[in-house]
């Protein structure tokens, strides 16, 4: 009768025209191999953001799992960089 816990990535989504990165994790719980519960959190990850100079500071994906870095870094091109860097520095509040 052991409870465990695990963590699944179940769902990586990319999404829109800076190609972002929509992430769903599951907790999973199950007892004796039946699961009991299952619970989700979403995020996104874009490719970067801005620093004071309005230079791009690539988001850390270093503690995503490793199917997570691999479409990351598959997306996000120089091209979709350069793009998602524009149009961050053209909303920048006046």
């Amino acid at each position: 009768m052991a409870l465990t816990e695990t963590t699944e990535y179940d769902k990586i989504e990319v999404v829109g025209l800076y190609k972002a990165v929509q992430v769903r994790k599951a907790a999973v719980i199950t007892k004796d191999d039946k699961e009991l519960t299952r619970s989700f959190e979403r995020y996104v990850l874009q490719a970067g953001t801005l620093d004071g100079n309005d230079a791009l500071v690539d988001t850390d994906i270093s503690a995503e799992p490793a199917e997570v870095q691999a479409i990351c870094n598959a997306v996000w091109t120089t091209d979709i960089k350069a793009a998602w860097k524009a149009k961050l520095i053209a909303d920048k509040p006046a």
